[in-house]
């Protein structure tokens, strides 16, 4: 069995995302070649200093503009918004594989008594006038409904009438997203976006424990290296504990994925058997190693093991956007930094667009971490990638 050590198994995760040494990927497609990597990205509307899957992007990809990923989900069709890990975007030729998903709404959609009838009108006035979002679909009242997008939650609770029937036909596949004007979604019919034979086709998976499979094999992916324990990288999955230890067994037994140990761990971590040669190469030395000083998205895929994050590289990181102010440790929407191979702090900062300037409220480094010339250096030129990736021609406050 192949044995790491753990600074081998920081450079393996680090090299597969494409955040050590040179950027692996490059403009549009490069974005979009990442995305079909990690098979998801997730998505959150909060827009401090860009939202959360265009901060993934940026990360990534060089010349990474926030307008390459609207035109991916939204003119050339190559992404889709939908569930996954929660709300996500990602690949629109992985359409088949949520079919069950897509059926099991519809399912619970014809549970809700008058929706069906509030389904045929909003598709008429679809039909005859084009994308709508709930604040123009001409639907008034409330029902009682909830999405099935979040599988838990109060049946009987009560949601604007023109919303719901938008959220349910969208999470039936009947509808996607049009665009986004903000956070308001616009939608429009499938059928005029997606290729008919996505929309016709069977899921490629013959089970359901197949289906399991492959989608815990995507999120190894995803991360590059993970363990066979309860994570949140497979939040989104409805997963216990037995089918996740079967999944990972019937996928090592199938070849797809190999175990490897590293030093200090119990536990065994396993990645994708089509990433051997990566591996393969960071246990030789052959990759690039030059540091790179980056600024992580809070639901970044790195990042969707937090606990993994902490064992391996001692950095313990929480999203404090919902914390109340009064007990937060560091700020509202602070960024993790990434310097190398190294978490080496994070960061607050918020793109006042009103004067195109980023502003810097704060910059946290771990303890022990001494500001070289070398990351001083490379924390200027990250905050000027930064600020014009928010559209700022300047940057303000602490550097």
């Amino acid at each position: 069995m192949t044995e790491l050590t753990t600074t081998q198994a920081r450079q393996f995760i680090l090299a597969k995302q494409g955040l050590l040494g040179k950027y692996r990927f490059t403009g549009k497609m490069g974005a979009y070649d990442y995305v079909q990597q990690a098979g998801c990205i997730q998505y959150d509307p909060v827009d401090v200093c860009g939202k959360n899957a265009e901060l993934t992007l940026q990360s990534r990809v060089k010349g990474f503009q926030k307008t390459m990923l609207e035109e991916l989900l939204y003119k050339d069709r190559l992404l889709v918004d939908y569930a996954d890990k929660e709300l996500s975007i990602w690949p629109v030729k992985d359409w088949p594989y949520f079919s069950a998903y897509r059926e099991r709404s519809r399912i619970h959609g014809a549970g809700f008594p008058g929706l069906a009838e509030l389904e045929r009108e909003a598709l008429s006035y679809i039909r005859s006038n084009g994308p709508v979002s709930s604040d123009t679909l001409p639907i008034d009242g409330e029902i009682f409904w909830h999405s099935s997008m979040h599988w838990s939650g109060n049946w009987h609770k009560k949601s604007k009438a023109a919303r719901s029937v938008l959220e349910q036909l969208y999470t039936d596949g009947t509808l996607v997203i049009h665009h986004k004007n903000g956070s308001r979604k616009f939608y429009d019919l499938s059928e005029h976006h997606l290729d008919p034979s996505l929309l016709s086709a069977d899921s490629p998976c013959e089970d359901e424990e197949t289906l399991l499979c492959w989608r815990v094999l995507r999120r190894i992916g995803a991360v590059g290296l993970l363990w066979n324990k309860n994570s949140t990288a497979f939040l989104g999955i409805d997963l216990n504990a037995q089918q996740r230890r079967a999944a990972f067994s019937a996928l090592e037994e199938s070849g797809a994925i190999l175990p490897v140990r590293v030093e200090g761990f119990k536990t065994l971590f396993y990645y994708r058997t089509e990433d051997d040669p990566l591996m393969q190469d960071v246990i030789a030395g052959r990759i690039d190693r030059k540091p790179r000083l980056e600024f992580l998205a809070p639901l970044d895929p790195m990042l969707w093991d937090k606990a993994m994050i902490a064992a391996l590289w001692d950095f313990r990181y929480s999203w404090e956007i919902y914390t109340p102010a009064d007990k937060r440790e560091y700020g509202y929407y602070t960024l993790p930094i990434l310097w190398g191979d190294r978490f080496i702090g994070r960061i607050e900062t918020v793109a006042d667009r009103k004067s195109n300037t980023l502003r810097v409220k704060n910059i946290w480094y771990e303890p022990g971490v001494r500001l070289t010339k070398s990351i001083q250096n490379s924390m200027d030129r990250a905050l000027v990638r930064f600020s014009k990736f928010n559209g700022c021609s300047t940057v303000e406050g602490l550097k």
